[in-house]
Parts: C-alpha cells; sequence; structure tokens
C-alpha cells in the first residue's frame, strides 16, 4: 500500500535524522583518526617499509595508508607495546628456557640490553605457549605452555624490553608428521626428512602459510612487538634430489618465500606488529638456491636478520683464508652485501652475531669485534645468538 503525505513527511524526517548521524559519525571517526596519529607521533614506533605510507609533508586522506598505518600504530602503543630500539642490542631465549622460573626476568635485566628474541615456535615444531585461536597447534600437539604469552609480553615491555616472537616456519617435525598432506615427501611417497631427520613442511602449502602466520597473529595479540620468520626458505641439507612437492608449484622459490613474506606482513602489520625475517649470511652474496633473495624478500617486511656467523664461512670466503679466525672482517664484508642488496628499501639490517664456540673457542673480544663491525656498518644494532643460552653480556654495552 502507497504512504500518505504524513509518511512521506516522517520519511524526509527519517532520511534528514539518517544524515545528520553519518555526519556526526564521520566527525567521530575524523577526530579519532586524529589522536591515533597524535599517540603514534609520541610513541615513536617505527613499523618499517610497508607500514609508512608515501609522500613527505603532505596532508593524507583519513582513509590513505598512511593514516591507515599510523592508526595501527596508536592501537600498538594502547596495547602495550614497545617502540623500537634505535640499536638493537638483543640475545635469543628459548621457550625451554623461558619455562624456568625467573630465567626469562634474569635475561631481561641484563646490562645494555633492549631486547630478546623468544621462540613462538622453535626447530622441533614446538610451540611455546597453548594459543586458543590456533586449534591446529593442539590438535598436532605442538603447543604446550613452556611460558604464558600475555605474561611474558607484559614482564618484558614492564623493563622496557622490546620483544620479538621467533617462529621456525617451513622446518616442522611436528606438524609434517601428524598432517602428511601439508609435508614434503620423497620420490616413494614417504615424508622427506634432513640429514638431522627432521621433517618439513611444504613452503608452497598456502596452509602451511597459514598455520604458521596465525601463530604470529596469536603471539602480536598477546603483546610481542615483532614476528620473525626463521627458516622461511626452501630445504639446503639432507637428500635434496629426493624431494618431491605435493600438488601443483609452477611458481619459483625465489618468488615463493617472497610471496609468503608478502602474505605474512599483510595479515601482521594492521595489527601494528613489524615482521622480519632470518636469512643465511651469504644470500645476499650469491643465489643459494633455497628461494632467499634478501632484495625481493625485504620489499615486504620490516626487517632483514642475516645470520652471520664467521664459523659458518668456508676457507677462502671474500678472500679470509679463515673467516672464523677474522670474526670482525667476516661480519663486515658480509653486511656490505646486503647494504648492495637492501640499498633503496626500507627495511632495517639487523645481524646475527655468534656467541657460540664452533671450530675454535669463541671470547669476548671476539663478539665485541662483530659488534664493533656491525656498528662500523651502520647496521641497525645486533642479536647475539647462543643456542644454550649463555652470553657476554659485556658485548651489550651501549655505543660510547
Amino acid at each position: 500500500m502507497l504512504g500518505g503525505p504524513l509518511d512521506e513527511q516522517e520519511s524526509h524526517a527519517r532520511s534528514r535524522e539518517h544524515r545528520r548521524q553519518r555526519r556526526r559519525r564521520e566527525v567521530r571517526r575524523r577526530r579519532a583518526v586524529a589522536l591515533a596519529v597524535l599517540l603514534a607521533a609520541v610513541a615513536g614506533i617505527t613499523l618499517g617499509a610497508r607500514s609508512v605510507g608515501g609522500g613527505s609533508g603532505g596532508k593524507a586522506e583519513p582513509d590513505s595508508p598512511a593514516v591507515a598505518a599510523e592508526k595501527f600504530k596508536a592501537e600498538a602503543v594502547a596495547r602495550g607495546h614497545v617502540a623500537l630500539p634505535k640499536e638493537i642490542r638483543g640475545v635469543h631465549v628459548t621457550m625451554s628456557l623461558a619455562s624456568l622460573p625467573g630465567r626469562l626476568q634474569q635475561y631481561l635485566a641484563m646490562p645494555g640490553l633492549n631486547t630478546v628474541e623468544l621462540d613462538v615456535k622453535d626447530e622441533n615444531g614446538r610451540v611455546g605457549f597453548v594459543p586458543s585461536a590456533v586449534p591446529l597447534a593442539r590438535r598436532i600437539g605442538a603447543a604446550a605452555p613452556y611460558y604464558k604469552a600475555k605474561g611474558a609480553a607484559r614482564l618484558a615491555h614492564t623493563t622496557g624490553i622490546y620483544l620479538i616472537g621467533r617462529i621456525v616456519t617451513f622446518e616442522d617435525p611436528v606438524l609434517s608428521e601428524k598432517r602428511p598432506e601439508l609435508a614434503i615427501h620423497t620420490s616413494d611417497g614417504s615424508l622427506w626428512h634432513t640429514n638431522a631427520g627432521l621433517g618439513w613442511t611444504n613452503p608452497y602449502d598456502r596452509r602451511v602459510w597459514k598455520y604458521n602466520v596465525d601463530l604470529g597473529e596469536a603471539a602480536v595479540k598477546a603483546g610481542f612487538d615483532e614476528i620473525q620468520f626463521d627458516y622461511v626458505r626452501f630445504p639446503s641439507d639432507g637428500d635434496l634430489s629426493l624431494i618431491r612437492y605435493p600438488g601443483v608449484h609452477s611458481q619459483p622459490m625465489s618468488w615463493t618465500i617472497p610471496a609468503f613474506t608478502q602474505y605474512a606482513a599483510h595479515r601482521l602489520h594492521p595489527l601494528g606488529a613489524r615482521v622480519s625475517v632470518d636469512v643465511f649470511g651469504l644470500s645476499a652474496t650469491q643465489d643459494l638456491g633455497i628461494g632467499q633473495l634478501p632484495r625481493r624478500i625485504s620489499r615486504y617486511v620490516d626487517a632483514v636478520y642475516p645470520m652471520v656467523y664467521p664459523s659458518h664461512y668456508t676457507p677462502g670466503e671474500y678472500n679470509l683464508a679463515d673467516p672464523n679466525a677474522e670474526p670482525g672482517e667476516t661480519v663486515s664484508h658480509s653486511l656490505l652485501d646486503f647494504q648492495t642488496a637492501l640499498e633503496g628499501r626500507k627495511a632495517r639490517l639487523t645481524p646475527w652475531l655468534q656467541d657460540f664456540s664452533l671450530g675454535r673457542t669463541y671470547t669476548l673480544a671476539d663478539v665485541r669485534a662483530q659488534v664493533r663491525a656491525a656498528r662500523l656498518r651502520h647496521a641497525d644494532g645486533f642479536l647475539l645468538w647462543n643456542a644454550e643460552g649463555r652470553y657476554d653480556v659485556a658485548a651489550l654495552k651501549p655505543p660510547a
């Protein structure tokens, strides 16, 4: 039935009221965006290449990528995130060590330390906490309460420590065994393993991508400031000739790994988290055939962390008779290649340095030589690696 004049008047009144409500909502939204930008400016958080919009000094529109990025930063601050240090000085902590009463507090209290990288998922496929939002981790038995994610983040932030969550990505003995359809196989259909007997998941499989990024998302929502993907590559040891990748995979390795980092950044950047990757120390010097091309990867991530451990370089590399005997020179040469590869990118360059003995006994002087080389190359700080969690604290001393 058609309405009369009164119905039309009521309809016009409702329309006017709807327009007024829309205007009020738009005003509130613009005010919220302006507040988000202000909070982000005060906090000084830098999210990196994928989180900062283009342009310099121009006024951004409310829906522009620049304003969206600032809003994400403000949300991160509201969740208690810590600002990215100008120079990272950090160490790696395993989930097993973090499970020991008081041990994480001991690391956080190390003089000079401003960053901790904590395992979210390690080389054995174990997940350090039980994420309710990632049921697959529970179903396959990967998740265990080594630590409480929110508690660890809160503890780090109350001491002013920037917290990075490490996710070992494609090497995953648990997921590959429990979900063989997601794993790398051999020519006879059995699961493929590394020389150490560890299974790998298929880097081409986007279900594997989702699982790892789901874990990263859970860590970010718990309070982690950055998610760092390790083993984000194709296998490098074991009988590679036996490998068979299930399904269709027309995309080359060298584009598959960058595509994964793009996917990870697309999901994690809106949560206010930075995204980074670990790469081999020689990946900027030569194509290692594992999909790690730093220049391509750096297009999507906020930081690249090359593992420039001198003990891992063969004699003659960089024209050094024994790179392991010249840690400072080795780190310097490797970082120079990375700086060349990342030229023009906004991704930060932060090396992993060797604080363990392999091939010979490493001393504090050796660690300091690497730190000095990183600073002379103007790297954005450094992280120390020791699988046993024993570090030369004096190496973390801030620059004079």
